[in-house]
């Protein structure tokens, strides 16, 4: 006991003295790492991932792991989670040395990973896949009664006492099927739960869900390692930060004690002066002109005209319509009425391969289901167009034929990869996107359409995909940018169009393009200057 203490101590009561006892411990448990990585190092046929990097974090924080794509966050959390054995360095949890070389010695001691894509079985339902390592005990035999009362009871303590646990996985949006993670995580008694970009695939009011989860967690003392690139979720949940850079930590810091600026300049490594470089490009003659296009539920009455070198904006709410409008121009979903106008000359876009002999490009929304092929290469990425140059007879890839030009546009992009041989899957998504723009990049497209071209990207690539745009614009290229942050919106576009419901609720240029218009136009509400 502390010397100093002690006529404090003899002065209290029974009752009292254990009381503050206790409260020295549990400040002495809040401040004593629930998890600690020393000096991590890890290589993938000779690159190196980690060089000596190290990570802790304490049960009852919410702590940021923070870098730009490739920096290392994927690797020290799957080492952590025993997808990977790292080649040296030293893991801990609650001060004691453990090694952890598979996925079942992380969840032994307590470890669970929530990845963007869930680890669920669809055709289960959610008792089952909430207690699915109950299913192998008992020699096989299942007491689902227990069961679903044990999924419930977990559930109702999240809030969540609306799902119902006899129901099938698949069924459920993709909000619950989260928290039906998170809850097979709690049943397994998980203290150290990794999320990695939870909410990429979430609206912002499933977000605001996740957020109250999280709170509630790190108040019942969850250590709890946040993966995000999102500044404004980091701000708002976490207590401290770990930011890595090439593989090596950079610092962790109190995130009360710096900005947002301060964060970034961490993690790029420089001084954070042009976000969104300068553009010197001249707006010419209208390229497209859309009237009245009408497709599906979500397009009944969009029209607009996009001119060269123009970057175009279009926002607004989920679900209002952006996605879909630009799929219909692209041929990707069939419109039902409107015209489609190039260059004055009338055009039908039945199909993607008629928008892009028309010279309309489209990179998707979603990269990975739809931009690249995460199982080929990145050469045959690059390639993989219809009208490329890369492409032989009957639209085979010429091997050889295009690995000069595809270095060359790597170079460009500034694909961060050892080989233009090396598979899209196993880039990070900062470069996987990247390599999705490069099968347009030197196209020759008059219009190039971006739905959200930097999802999921760190601040340093979104700054390298700002220039190419830049740069695609100043080649005369007519840019549509579909885009849900505001920042990115009011730092690039000459114009923005705001969706609402299916139509344009308005438009902004110049020095009224601001988020609080925006805002006002996408839900309706009047909006005073």
């Amino acid at each position: 006991m502390n010397r100093a203490l002690a006529p404090v101590l003899k002065q209290s009561s029974a009752p009292e003295w254990r009381q503050f006892l206790w409260t020295v411990n549990t400040m002495n448990a809040m401040h004593k790492p629930a998890v600690e990585m020393l000096d991590i190092s890890k290589k993938f046929g000779g690159i190196s991932a980690l060089a000596n990097a190290s990570f802790s974090a304490r049960a009852g924080e919410i702590h940021a792991l923070m870098g730009e794509n490739g920096a290392g966050k994927s690797t020290l959390m799957k080492i952590l989670s025993g997808a990977y054995v790292r080649d040296t360095g030293e893991v801990s949890l609650n001060g004691e040395t453990v090694d952890i070389r598979k996925p079942g010695d992380a969840l032994n001691l307590g470890i669970s990973i929530i990845y963007q894509e869930f680890a669920l079985a669809p055709h289960l339902s959610v008792a089952e896949n909430i207690c699915i390592d109950d299913l192998g005990k008992n020699k096989g035999l299942v007491r689902w009664a227990a069961m679903r009362t044990k999924a419930r009871a977990i559930l109702d303590e999240l809030g969540f006492s609306d799902i119902d646990v006899s129901q099938p996985v698949s069924r459920l949006p993709v909000a619950y099927q989260q928290a039906v993670e998170i809850c097979k995580a709690l049943s397994r008694n998980s203290k150290v739960l990794v999320f990695d970009e939870p909410t990429a695939v979430l609206t912002s009011h499933e977000a605001q869900k996740l957020f109250k989860i999280l709170d509630e967690l790190r108040r019942k003392g969850a250590c709890i390692v946040y993966v995000s690139h999102r500044m404004d979720e980091i701000f708002r949940l976490c207590n401290r930060a770990t930011v890595l850079k090439d593989g090596r930590t950079v610092g962790t810091l109190e995130l009360a004690d710096i900005t947002e600026r301060g964060l970034i300049q961490m993690m790029i490594g420089r001084e954070l002066s042009d976000l969104f470089p300068a553009r010197q490009a001249q707006i010419g003659e209208v390229v497209l002109t859309v009237e009245h296009l009408c497709a599906g539920r979500q397009v009944r009455d969009v029209s607009f005209e996009v001119r060269a070198g123009e970057v175009l904006g279009f926002c607004g709410l989920v679900g209002a319509g952006r996605t879909e409008s630009m799929r219909a121009i692209f041929g990707a979903d069939r419109k039902s009425s409107g015209t489609l106008r190039l260059d004055g000359r009338e055009v039908h876009n039945r199909t993607p391969r008629e928008a892009i002999a028309n010279g309309i490009g489209l990179l998707p929304e979603d990269r990975k289901q739809q931009g690249v092929l995460l199982e080929m290469s990145i050469r045959v990425n690059g390639a993989l167009r219809p009208d490329s140059p890369y492409s032989g007879a009957m639209g085979w890839i010429a091997n050889g034929r295009e690995t000069r030009g595809i270095e060359a546009l790597r170079q460009q992009l500034a694909v961060k990869t050892h080989s233009i041989e090396q598979l899209a899957g196993d880039l990070s998504g900062g470069n996987q996107q990247k390599v999705a723009l490069m099968k347009w990049v030197g196209a020759g497209c008059r219009v190039l359409i971006l739905d959200e071209p930097t999802r999921g990207v760190d601040v340093g690539a979104k700054t390298e995909i700002y220039r190419v745009i830049n740069e695609l614009a100043e080649q005369g290229v007519a840019i549509i940018m579909v885009s849900s942050e505001m920042m990115e919106i009011i730092g690039m576009c000459d114009r923005v169009l705001v969706m609402r419901e299916g139509a344009i609720a308005g438009e902004l240029s110049g020095e009224r393009i601001k988020e609080q218009a925006m805002i006002c136009l996408a839900m309706g509400v009047e909006h005073h200057e």
